[in-house]
């Protein structure tokens, strides 16, 4: 039976079933790396605050800089039998430092550990996530750029609308995450690592012992001291209660899965024989048991139907938190399985998006057909009436009745005369309604967009 970091008032032990039903160590493991740097920072205050002397600072330390290691090469092993990894490293501390390390948690509760730990776990994901949100941007800007010249059909309602460019489509995905990018770092930047409120009142230790950067532990993260500089609690009963910046991480990712769900949504429409304006590389399809001639778009599928989980997650912390009592209540410990799981998902999902994002190929002559549908240019001709004089609103009417005509007599406006033309308008002049059916044409006339 493994060692707790409680229990000097119980006098039984804990029933099994509760072991296992309080027990969070099967997922909270990963949070092993942030939990070492805390302690790691926690033996310099002590230090400093005379708790410790400088032979038990450097044995701890020591100890310390083997389990990160082993956490660091991928072997470590957690023990499943702890209730959680805070007390899986204190046990594996114990064996290799003895009884000094019960001076470890002087001036510290478990309940500040982890908001220390999970923060810092927090920020280091978010700059990940980060990377993987402009590696996904330059795939679709780079895509853009290669098809600069294509035009398509835009909808609206899922129905022809007006010609618009392929790269300013693509391109609202590209403002879409640029978005998302300013919205995780605002929230990487509005979490700050704390130290110093032990349960819930503080500790003896004064404050200005706690200007630490703890950047240096983690490699990758060397020199970014404003990121991981360590504080003091402004409020010691808010910092162990606080679970906002969870909430505002899954609400972050909700909407970034949101926006990879709506642009899987257009290549799922995109990729069927209906529309065939793409074709997905066969790397990012799969086939069908029974059917030969499938090939099916199952990863945006996926990344569509993730989104529904990721939704979840913020729902479930959300209705965690809603009813809790100040300060620190056991219900939060399920706050990491919604945090680590939704990471997770969206992390996945850029990368595998940015991967197929690069392979796409356009079909050209399919969406050229598209662009051969008369209706696409309406708003055209009406704005050629405004600029003849005629009020928007009655050359909307005219330009409409126009089109109706067309689809009820199977005829095209280009091949009407100008005689059947004037029966809507006088206005109205065969030669120049022709140069207006041209995609081209249509979307060089909009003034209006900010370019380059």
């Amino acid at each position: 039976m493994s060692k707790k970091l409680w229990g000097g008032r119980f006098e039984k032990a804990t029933d099994p079933l509760v072991e296992e039903f309080t027990r969070s160590i099967q997922y909270d493991y990963k949070l092993a790396e942030y939990d070492i740097v805390g302690s790691l920072a926690h033996i310099q205050i002590l230090k400093k605050a005379g708790y410790l002397t400088a032979t038990e600072k450097s044995k701890l330390e020591k100890g310390l800089k083997v389990i990160y290691s082993s956490v660091a090469k991928g072997t470590f092993k957690p023990d499943c039998s702890c209730e959680d990894i805070h007390t899986d490293i204190q046990n594996k501390l114990y064996a290799k430092v003895g009884d000094l390390v019960m001076k470890l948690h002087t001036a510290r509760s478990r309940n500040d550990q982890v908001v220390f730990a999970t923060k810092m776990y927090c920020k280091i994901e978010l700059m990940r996530l980060q990377i993987a949100l402009t590696e996904l941007d330059m795939a679709l800007c780079e895509s853009a750029a290669n098809n600069g010249d294509l035009i398509m059909p835009g909808f609206t309602h899922m129905q022809h609308a007006q010609p618009v460019r392929l790269m300013d489509y693509l391109l609202a995905y590209s403002e879409m995450l640029k978005r998302d990018c300013d919205r995780v770092w605002i929230t990487t930047d509005n979490i700050e690592l704390t130290m110093g409120a032990g349960a819930l009142a503080g500790t003896p230790i004064e404050s200005g012992k706690y200007n630490l950067d703890v950047s240096g532990y983690i490699p990758d993260m060397k020199g970014l001291t404003n990121a991981f500089k360590l504080r003091p609690a402004v409020n010691s009963i808010d910092s162990v209660s606080d679970r906002d910046f969870i909430i505002d991480i899954l609400g972050a990712i909700s909407i970034i899965g949101m926006h990879l769900s709506r642009l899987a949504e257009d290549l799922i429409i995109w990729s069927s024989k209906e529309f065939d304006f793409i074709s997905i590389d066969d790397a990012f399809c799969t086939g069908s048991s029974l059917m030969p001639q499938k090939k099916n778009p199952d990863v945006l599928e996926l990344v569509r139907g993730y989104t529904g989980r990721l939704y979840g997650n913020l729902v479930s912390v959300l209705t965690v938190m809603k009813g809790l009592p100040l300060t620190y209540n056991r219900d939060m410990q399920l706050d990491k399985e919604p945090l680590f799981n939704s990471f997770e998902i969206v992390s996945n999902e850029l990368k595998v998006m940015a991967g197929l994002i690069k392979t796409l190929k356009f079909n050209k002559v399919k969406i050229e057909e598209h662009l051969e549908d008369e209706g696409l240019y309406a708003t055209d001709l009406v704005y050629y009436l405004v600029d003849k004089g005629v009020a928007f609103k009655e050359a909307h009417t005219i330009i409409g009745k126009l089109v109706k005509y067309a689809i009820d007599n199977s005829v095209e406006i280009k091949s009407m005369t100008d005689n059947e033309l004037k029966k809507f308008s006088d206005k109205l002049i065969r030669k120049e309604i022709i140069k207006l059916l041209n995609p081209r044409v249509s979307v060089e006339s909009k003034k209006s967009i900010k370019r380059g």
